[in-house]
Formats: structure tokens, C-alpha cells, sequence
């Protein structure tokens, strides 16, 4: 069988997949095929190697793709392969404290906070230190824990020296982490952290599974962050087998703690490492693959590689420059339109450094009546209902999980005000107990008026009587259904307006429908404590609905690991790409730079590159100069392209042309030659003429800044002479 599995592959992927025992180092180019070169390596240390299936471990960054491949080597080795230690790091780092909370210092029904639970911890720890949060802000004393954990940093680990700022955040970070353990609860981030810390900490534990795990291979590995390299190096020990898969020109999540130094320090960790590149391409056309190969050669300290493909040049890159943002969503708008004669609008996708230049996008796509949709919208899991509802089956399954009482003790409202809350959260903090206990104590100790006191006893006889409910319940679906309907919400939801109502009472359904349909891949405890362990793993990774058939806008973030036939890449001025905040640092103008690099390469058959002379963003109208990005590729890859609208007789819309323009004759309010004058630019000749109406413009050639086009409805031009050249 493997013979045929090496047969499907070219030399370099037979080269990775069939190479012998040892640390691997594989460059995997943008559409190289690197997870069939994962996945058939996997196959071929089981099948001619003889490694147990167990041995393996296989770490990658999405859900997603850890199912795909547990899917793809089911399908070839035609056996179930889901006890395999194939997913994410958190997924994986989270079975490993399931097994052993004991020793890592955890209970065993401990639970995940999301972000926004974490948030709420972090504005109550802020409140009990006194400290005012309009000066120390949750949200950034929630990125300094973050960070600092992502790093491997316990507060004990840091030195603030005489930095105010510092020494508070670790005053939080210290409160926030008594006050975690306290109601045994862990975030993201500490999930990883505690993990490393378990293995590090137990001599005989970090032995077994280094017995255990002799191979373990890692997808995406320019994404990793410092505690996930630590924790994978901790594993590998002196005798396992790292076989990394990752793209340094890829790169570009610095900015949420991934070093890259990893990938290129790599080959120093370990020396004996065999370095594999992965240059054929299998996406895209070369004329696409040769632009992204030049736009990327400006980036320094590179490990190299140049991608290529056997499929053809195909058509040069198109490049409109636009006069404003209005003009440049039209003409993307008129090119899908033709496209779409021929081809779906599945197959367009329009990538976009911010998501504030959406909405002009949006309106053109309106108008001409193609249907869009936004990638990565708000998903299932983090929806408002959503979350209420998991947080009152939280708090069903465990009473001192605080911030699912917090999030539902008066919602839907019954009479428990923030006094009352801010009471049982003193409480809380003096005691030491969780809010629910700490609730019970003011009701028996009688500390509340009898109207907030009865409002809290009701509360808390209705989570006991759902908890009796749930556990009465013969499956998992019928004890969410029961939470559900016992907890208030439909009804709350049903007095919301009627659009709102359906929307939510679905996804409360298709929630008990999650449960119904939920299988753990692990007997590792409660089935209940399983399924919200999952719903907190899966936040924000998969999407409610199918795709419809329209074209995708999405960032340019968001494009990673996509491919469209037709891709479409707005706003490429300096300033908005690469963006304002990283033209100061070099480093940073180098992430801007691959991510104009993956953006290319979502191409496979044609791209679209667009820039606006004049651009109104944030409120506020700015000329800027093309992106630096677009001057780093060649010209021989580039086919500039002028548009202009035709007569209404005519049927309307754009037609695109080829540069040099020929200049439109008719209506000039000034002949070609005229002498000009403009306010800013002083004097200057008429050179050319394009368009018509609002979107006419001009060439002009100054005396002192030599040819510009402007648009005629802003230059505000003068005639400055009657004499012509």
C-alpha cells in the first residue's frame, strides 16, 4: 500500500514522507500539499516502520484540521484511528489535565473559561485590589496575563523593578490567579501553561509519556508561540523524533504572541535536523507564484524557497488604481459581475487589511445584486444565547464556577441587582469561598433585604432544581434540553422582537442538537463536563451554516489556509497595507509583508490588486501613495488596467482596458496642452483625460512634481494660459 501512497507524491513529499528516524525540518510552500505529506508520513511510520499508532503525536492549530487528518488516515488505513493523539494544543493539553488534575493541582470537574468569562474575573479582581478601571483597564490587564503566560511567566518569574505600571499588573495577575484556583477554574492560555508545568514538575509522569510519544509531529509551526515550543521540546526529550511542518513566509500572527524566531532557531535546537523544501506548488498559476517569490525576496533572515508550479504562467496580475474607495468597489463589483456570467460567486473572495473597509464593499455588492457573505462572522459558540445558555449548564454542573453565575444570576432579570451582586462578590472575596457559597451565607446570616433575599433564594432553588432535572435526564441532549427550557431564556427571548426571536430559539435548538449529536472521542469522565469542555474548545473555530454560494470578504488574517479562483486583494496604500501602526519597525513592516504574501497566494487562477488615490477611512478623507508592496513586484507580472463607464445606451458598467488609455475627447473643461493651475501643486500641462462625469480625471505635469492624475471633480483646476503645446 505505501508504494501507491509514494507514488501519488513528488520527489521532495516522498523525500519527507519515506525519510528515516530522525528530527525534520519540512518548508512547506503555500499550497504544497504539506498536510497529505503529514498525514501519508503517519502512514508510513505505522505501516513500514511498525510504530504503534499510539507513539504518534500529531499536533495542529484548528479543530478543523486535526479532523481532517484523523478523517484522511481512517480513509487509508481503513481502520478507526480515533483514540490517536491527533488535534490542536489546547486539545490536546487539556486531555492531558483531565487525566492527571491531581497531580496538576486541579479538581476533577474543573472548567475552561472563554474570554469573556476571563474578562469578568479579571473586572472583579480589579475591583476587590480597589484600583480604578478606567486607568488600569480589564482588557489590558487581561493581555499582559495572556501574554505573560503564552511566554511561560508566572508572576514569581517577573522583576517589575520600579515600574508602577508593571507592579500592578502583577498585583492582578497574582489576585486573578488565587481567585482561578479558588473556584477551579483555567483559562486558554493557562491550559498550556499548567500542562508544562505538570510534566516539568513530575519526573516520572514527563518520563512516561517521553516513553510513550517517540514520534510527534507538528503542522503550522511558525504559528507557535514560546510555551508550546517549550512544551513540545519537553517532550521530545533526547530521544524522540520532531517532525516540524511550517512556512516562516507565512508567519503572521505576531501579533498575538507566535515567534517566529522558532521556526528559524529550529535547525539550532536540534543540528541533526534533515531540512526538506517543499516548492511545488499545486494552487496557483506561476505568473501569481513568481510576483509572491519577488514580494517576499525584500524580507531578511528568510530560511528560502522559491515556489513553482507545473500548470502554466496563466494571466498577469491585474493592478487598478482607483480615485477613491467608492470607484474601487465598483470596479471589483463590475469584474464579479463578469465573472459570474461564467462562473460561481463561490469561487471570488475579496481580502481586506481591516475589516473597516467592508462596508463600502458591501454596498456596491448590494446594489448589483451578488449575494456576499462576511468570512468569519460571529460563530455558533460565542453567540449571546449561546453562551447564557452554557453558562447555566455550567453552573448545573458546578455551583462555584463564578462566572456562570455571574453571567446568568439575573438574566433573564428577576430582581437581583448589582448591589445585591456586589455584596455576594465581597463576600466572596473575604471568605474565600465561591459566589454561589458565598450567596447561601448572606441569605442564612440575613444580611440582605427580604425582597433581594428572596429574589436570590429563588435563584438558587431553580439551579438546584435544574441540577435534579439534569441528572434525573437518560442522555446528554435531555439534559441540556432540560437546563434549557427550565432556565427562563426562551421566554426571555420570546419577548425579544420577532426577527430576534426565531434566530435565537434556533440556535437554542441546534445547541441541543450539538448534544444529541455529540460523541467524545475520549471515556475521560462526566459526559456533561466532555460536552462544555468541547463547546469552550470549539469557540470560534467552525461556522453555523453551510457556505451559500456568493463571494467571500474576509481579512487578509482571515484568508490563511483558503483558495479561490478569483481573488480580489483592496486598499493596498501605504498606510492602510502596510498599516499605520507597523511602517516604524522593520519587523514589523516584514509581518505586513507575508501577509501580502498569503494573500497572493489564496489565488489560484487570477488576482486582483487595487489601490485609491483618495481614500475617506476612519471618518476622514487622506491622499496615499501606493503600497511599497506594489513596487516590490515586477512589472512583468503586473497589467495595470484603466476603466471607464460607458453610456447608459450602451448598457452601462465598466470596461476594463489595458494602459496606455486613449483620452476621452468630449466635454474637457480644459484641451490637452492647456496650462493649468492648482492650489498645491502650482502650474502644470494637460497631458490626458479619462472617464466621464464625477469620475473623469486628469493627467497633469507640474513644473516641480512632475505627472500626477487627479480627479477632476476635486483638483479644482485653473486656466492658467490660452497658450497650448
Amino acid at each position: 500500500m505505501i508504494n501507491e501512497l509514494l507514488a501519488t507524491l513528488n520527489e521532495k513529499q516522498q523525500q519527507a514522507v519515506s525519510a528515516p528516524p530522525n528530527h525534520q525540518l519540512i518548508l512547506a510552500g503555500a499550497g504544497s500539499g504539506k498536510t497529505r505529506v503529514l498525514v501519508h508520513r503517519m502512514i508510513w511510520l505505522i505501516t513500514t516502520q511498525h510504530v504503534s499508532p499510539h507513539a504518534i503525536l500529531a499536533v495542529t492549530f484548528t479543530n478543523k484540521a486535526a479532523q481532517e487528518m484523523r478523517n484522511r488516515m481512517g480513509e487509508l488505513l481503513n481502520t478507526s484511528v480515533a483514540k490517536m493523539w491527533v488535534g490542536t494544543f489546547h486539545g490536546l493539553a487539556h486531555r492531558l489535565l483531565r487525566m492527571h488534575w491531581q497531580d496538576a493541582g486541579l479538581p476533577e470537574g474543573f472548567q475552561i473559561l472563554d474570554s469573556d468569562d476571563q474578562l469578568r474575573y479579571i473586572k472583579r479582581v480589579i475591583k476587590s485590589l480597589d484600583l480604578d478601571d478606567t486607568r488600569w483597564k480589564p482588557k489590558q490587564a487581561q493581555g499582559f496575563i495572556n501574554s505573560k503566560k503564552d511566554a511561560g511567566l508566572r508572576p514569581h518569574h517577573i522583576e517589575p523593578g520600579f515600574d508602577l505600571f508593571v507592579k500592578t499588573q502583577l498585583k492582578i495577575y497574582q489576585a486573578y490567579e488565587a481567585m482561578c484556583q479558588q473556584a477551579g477554574v483555567v483559562d486558554f492560555a493557562e491550559i498550556l501553561l499548567r500542562t508544562y508545568e505538570l510534566l516539568r514538575d513530575n519526573k516520572a509522569l514527563l518520563e512516561h509519556y517521553q516513553q510513550r510519544f517517540q514520534y510527534i509531529l507538528v503542522d503550522e509551526f511558525q504559528d507557535t508561540n514560546a510555551i508550546q515550543y517549550a512544551w513540545l521540546r519537553q517532550l521530545a526529550g533526547a530521544c524522540n523524533f520532531l517532525t516540524i511542518v511550517g512556512d516562516d513566509d507565512q508567519s503572521i500572527y505576531g501579533w498575538r504572541g507566535a515567534k517566529i524566531e522558532n521556526i528559524r532557531k529550529f535547525t539550532q535546537d536540534f543540528p541533526q535536523a534533515q531540512v526538506i523544501r517543499l516548492e511545488q506548488n499545486y494552487r496557483s498559476t506561476q505568473n501569481i507564484l513568481s510576483a509572491s517569490n519577488a514580494l517576499i525576496s525584500h524580507n531578511t533572515a528568510r530560511l528560502g524557497k522559491e515556489l513553482w508550479t507545473q500548470d502554466g504562467e496563466g494571466e498577469p496580475i491585474a493592478l487598478y488604481e482607483a480615485f477613491n474607495e467608492i470607484d474601487e468597489a465598483q470596479f471589483v463589483t463590475s469584474e464579479i459581475k463578469k465573472w459570474g456570467q461564467l462562473h460561481s460567486f463561490a469561487e471570488v473572495a475579496i481580502l481586506y487589511r481591516s475589516n473597516a473597509q467592508s462596508r463600502v464593499l458591501e454596498e456596491s455588492l448590494i446594489q448589483a445584486g451578488i449575494p456576499y457573505r462576511i468570512y468569519g462572522g460571529q460563530r455558533f459558540f460565542e453567540r449571546a444565547e449561546i453562551k447564557d445558555a452554557l453558562a447555566y449548564i455550567r453552573l448545573v454542573a458546578h455551583t462555584h464556577d463564578g462566572a456562570a453565575f455571574e453571567r446568568v444570576v439575573n438574566w433573564p432579570t428577576r430582581g437581583i441587582g448589582e448591589q445585591t451582586q456586589a455584596l455576594i462578590r465581597e463576600q466572596s472575596r473575604q471568605s474565600q469561598q465561591s459566589l454561589w457559597d458565598a450567596a447561601v451565607f448572606l441569605i442564612q446570616h440575613d444580611v440582605l433585604s427580604a425582597r433581594a433575599a428572596k429574589a436570590l433564594q429563588q435563584f438558587l432553588t431553580l439551579i438546584e432544581a435544574l441540577r435534579e432535572m439534569a441528572f434525573n435526564a437518560h442522555s446528554l441532549h435531555e439534559q441540556v434540553e432540560a437546563v434549557i427550557k427550565g432556565s427562563g431564556l426562551i421566554e426571555q427571548y420570546k419577548a425579544t422582537d420577532r426577527d430576534k426571536m426565531l434566530s435565537r430559539l434556533e440556535n437554542l435548538e441546534e445547541l441541543i442538537s450539538a448534544a444529541r449529536q455529540y460523541h467524545p472521542e475520549h471515556d475521560e469522565g462526566s459526559l456533561l463536563n466532555s460536552f462544555l469542555a468541547h463547546a469552550a474548545l470549539e469557540a470560534g473555530e467552525e461556522q453555523a451554516d453551510p457556505h451559500q454560494a456568493c463571494v467571500q470578504l474576509m481579512t487578509l488574517h482571515s484568508a490563511k489556509g483558503l483558495e479561490f479562483p478569483l481573488v480580489f486583494m483592496c486598499g493596498l496604500e501605504e498606510g492602510l497595507f502596510p498599516h499605520q501602526m507597523a511602517i516604524a519597525e522593520h519587523k514589523h513592516v516584514e509581518e505586513e509583508r507575508r501577509l501580502c504574501y498569503v494573500g497572493m497566494t489564496r489565488a489560484m487562477k487570477k488576482l486582483v490588486l487595487s489601490y485609491a488615490q483618495c481614500r475617506r477611512f476612519h471618518g476622514r478623507e487622506a491622499m496615499s501613495p501606493p503600497s511599497r508592496f506594489i513596487t516590490e513586484i515586477p512589472e512583468e507580472f503586473l497589467s495595470p488596467v484603466r476603466v471607464r463607464k460607458t453610456p447608459k445606451a450602451s448598457g452601462g458598467g465598466y470596461r476594463t482596458v489595458s494602459m496606455p488609455v486613449n483620452p476621452v475627447q468630449a466635454f474637457l473643461p480644459f484641451p490637452l496642452g492647456a496650462r493649468v493651475k492648482h492650489e498645491k501643486f502650482g502650474l502644470g500641462t494637460v497631458l490626458a483625460y479619462e472617464g466621464q462625469g464625477e469620475h473623469a480625471r486628469v493627467q497633469v505635469n507640474f513644473e516641480k512634481l512632475g505627472s500626477k492624475w487627479l480627479v477632476l471633480a476635486y483638483a479644482h483646476l485653473q486656466s492658467a494660459s490660452e497658450h497650448y503645446v
